[in-house]
């Protein structure tokens, strides 16, 4: 590592005379060794003498080179490892003038288990070696749009392990025809197979060789009379054809292609990727970033493509709306629009960037306005920043589950959304379920360990809100404001009764807020989120309760044998019912298993 002196006025001339040729990364830090900027470069002398040696830079680029008191670089063997150097530095330190799209959340796709009958699924997340995937695509309805279109055209699989391990009968997809049911026999190794070569294909964007295929299946089909086979692939020919032309982006061959298109609009910068594969234009995603003041679309452009290029795959070409792009990372092929057609597609991004950029201020503007009105109405000091609602579901109180989602300038943060498993009371006890969530949630607040909302939202009545005000006094956090949201009368939406607790202390009255009251709107938002994120964790929980078979309790009784004591009975009830000698004529049940099988089902 080579480091500048940090003195108050950078001497850019005597830091150039000595600076490496070799590829690496640079950092301009200010007066108080704060770091304002992390680059990388090819030749690192280079780039860090165009800064100042040439003019014409943006005004963001012109006020951070005025801070610039020191600099530092590090050289590195190449331009790969500076790329990933780079984006390290910049998630770590966070500097001001670097412009930073990554977050947290992975972009989807579709995998393929590596079993004898592989599994279609939708992935978020890491990779696991035995399984294949296919993407990235831009968004999770382009995924499950076509893992339909391939279930229903290739008739693959889409259960867990769990539940193709031990059926004993075909389910409602093979009814509906969207499966072959493998669990049970009705298709063979070899057919199965032959079905997921032809997705894979599909996946891969090689449309045309799958439906080449087909259509020789389906003449040797009709050649050989069999006439229902015949009609079954001619029908999956239709589907796919139907979706290709209902997809298709004026493209004369099955390319693979990203369109990297940047605006900004009223200072506010937006960088759009359009994703075309095969041919098919299969979605945008349209980022912000973190911060960037003042940037131009060339530099959001560049920071973009640096970043997701570092964590996913290129395709063969990258088309951009802006052009030249300083270091462009090594292996991306990418540049202007070259024809007709790629230009369309540029233009397309150019747009939907845009209706992102206005959808985005006015999404902010109808937030600001919610917030302010739910300020006025509660008498809060400020509009709410944070706002924590929670809610309790279960059935009859069996697998009670609490929910907790998270509203941060009057949008949902879906990533502070916590569930919390109720143990230990008496079901259907909602007070005391109710007690547990918010003592377990809050706890980590009154110790420092976690933010502090501004306003917290309580599904439930009077009574749950006393529960609330109680725990928040025994952790001393009294002073937080809270709204005890109770169901209108018939539970008609629109007619609920406000039970407020202000900064002041408790209000005399319930309050209810008209049907067209924006503040008002945002708690029923707010609180229909939280039903919904309770109901979802409550039936996943339950439904994990009563699949559980006591046969997976039982040493010795794997996947294999569980799957053949359930086909050779008919079923749990039908193996609760057979007797120690039944259990002992299937084979690999020894009687010293089948006595444990019966003592455990007793």
């Amino acid at each position: 590592m080579k480091s500048s002196a940090p003195e108050s006025s950078f001497d850019a001339k005597e830091f150039l005379a000595t600076l490496t040729e070799a590829p690496g990364v640079y950092r301009m830090l200010a007066a108080d060794r704060a770091v304002l900027y992390v680059g990388k470069a090819k030749n690192l002398k280079k780039r860090v003498a165009s800064y100042f040696t040439k003019g014409g830079h943006s005004p963001r680029i012109a006020l951070m080179l005025q801070q610039v008191a020191a600099m530092e670089v590090t050289a590195t063997r190449s331009e790969a490892e500076a790329l990933i150097l780079e984006n390290t530095l910049i998630k770590k330190l966070a500097p001001k003038y670097n412009i930073l799209f990554r977050d947290d959340k992975s972009y989807p796709y579709i995998g393929l288990s590596g079993s004898e009958f592989p599994r279609l699924f939708y992935h978020r997340g890491a990779f696991e070696k035995k399984s294949e995937y296919f993407g990235p695509f831009p968004n999770g309805l382009a995924v499950r749009e076509s893992i339909q279109l391939i279930q229903k055209t290739f008739l693959l699989r889409t259960c867990e392990e769990s539940v193709f391990a031990n059926r004993s009968r075909p389910c409602l997809m093979h009814q509906i025809k969207r499966c072959k049911a493998p669990c049970v026999g009705l298709v063979s190794p070899q057919d199965y197979a032959a079905d997921l070569r032809l997705a894979q294909l599909f996946l891969r964007g090689r449309h045309t060789e799958v439906i080449d295929g087909l259509t020789r299946q389906m003449e040797d089909a009709a050649n050989g009379l069999r006439f229902e086979e015949a009609a079954a692939v001619r029908d999956q020919i239709r589907a796919l054809q139907a979706v290709l032309h209902r997809q298709y982006v004026s493209s004369t061959r099955d390319a693979d292609v990203d369109i990297v298109a940047a605006v900004v609009e009223r200072g506010e910068l937006c960088v759009n990727l359009a994703m075309v594969r095969g041919g098919l234009h299969i979605g945008d995603r349209a980022c912000f970033p973190r911060s960037a003041p003042e940037a131009e679309a060339t530099e959001g452009l560049a920071a973009f493509v640096a970043q997701h290029y570092a964590e996913q795959p290129a395709p063969p070409r990258v088309i951009l709306s802006e052009y030249p792009i300083d270091d462009l990372p090594e292996g991306i092929n990418g540049g202007p629009p070259k024809n007709e057609m790629e230009r369309a597609w540029v233009e397309m991004a150019l747009t939907n960037a845009r209706l992102a950029v206005q959808a985005r201020r006015q999404a902010k503007s109808r937030s600001s306005g919610r917030l302010a009105a739910l300020q006025e109405a509660l008498g809060l000091p400020d509009p709410p920043h944070r706002i924590e609602c929670f809610d309790i579901s279960h059935t009859m109180g069996e697998a009670t589950v609490a929910s907790c989602v998270v509203c941060v300038d009057g949008a949902m943060k879906k990533g502070d959304y916590r569930r919390f498993n109720i143990e230990g009371i008496q079901p259907g006890d909602d007070y005391a379920a109710m007690r547990q969530a918010l003592t377990r949630r809050y706890e980590k607040v009154a110790t420092g360990d976690m933010v502090a909302p501004d306003l917290v939202l309580i599904d439930g009545g009077k009574g749950q809100h006393r529960v609330a005000r109680e725990v928040f006094a025994e952790l001393g956090l009294d002073h937080l404001p809270s709204v005890g949201v109770a169901k209108g009368e018939e539970r008609k939406p629109g007619l609920e009764t406000l039970f407020v607790h202000g900064p002041s202390g408790p209000h005399e009255q319930p309050l209810q807020l008209g049907m067209d009251h924006a503040g008002f709107h945002l708690i029923q938002e707010i609180r229909d989120e939280a039903h919904r994120f309770a109901i979802v964790g409550h039936r996943a929980r339950r439904a994990k309760a009563r699949g559980h078979s006591k046969l997976e309790d039982v040493t010795g009784v794997g996947p294999a044998r569980r799957k053949k004591l359930l086909a050779q009975f008919g079923g749990l009830d039908g193996v609760k019912a057979a007797t120690i000698e039944d259990l002992c004529r299937i084979d690999g049940i020894s009687r010293r298993l089948a006595e444990e099988i019966h003592k455990a089902l007793r």
